[in-house]
């Protein structure tokens, strides 16, 4: 009689679990998640080891605006994720290195750059990103403490 209460409640137990791990990782896939910047590139907006709440539904339903914070998958490194914000959407005329100098973001593409002009390797050096390497919007910064923010401000 023990020994089937105790398989009853590890049953129980491991069905929670389950259940918990499911929900967190639709939640962390597909409505939003945390991300940690490293580098340079979108300072002074951010910094080296900021926390960044971000969600993954806007990418999804193609709600991007000009000014977005985004992360996606860096176009010359598919393993590296980058922080960028868009500063062309299709049809805009945009300033690039190549291959020419002044282009037109083409449809299902966006225009990235980061915040340090000076510091980083944006879509002036790649040219246009495909939309369908975002992988989600910058919501607010969680960390460091004191510097919690909206990034709909900026």
């Amino acid at each position: 009689m023990a020994f089937t209460r105790i398989i009853g409640k590890t049953c129980g137990f491991i069905g929670y679990a389950l259940q918990t791990a499911c929900i967190t990782h639709c939640t962390f896939e597909y409505v939003g998640d945390f991300v940690m910047c490293s580098g340079p590139s979108m300072e002074p907006t951010l910094q080296t080891n900021n926390v960044l709440f971000t969600e993954h539904v806007s990418p999804r339903l193609q709600r991007l605006r000009r000014g977005d914070i985004v992360i996606c998958r860096s176009p010359s490194n598919p393993k590296q994720n980058i922080c960028k914000r868009i500063t062309g959407l299709p049809g805009d005329r945009v300033r690039g290195n190549f291959p020419r100098r002044n282009q037109v973001v083409p449809r299902g593409h966006v225009w990235l750059e980061g915040d340090n002009s000076s510091n980083s390797a944006d879509s002036r050096t790649y040219g246009p990103v495909p939309e369908g390497l975002i992988r989600s919007r910058v919501v607010c910064r969680v960390w460091p403490l004191d510097k919690i923010s909206l990034m709909s401000q900026y």
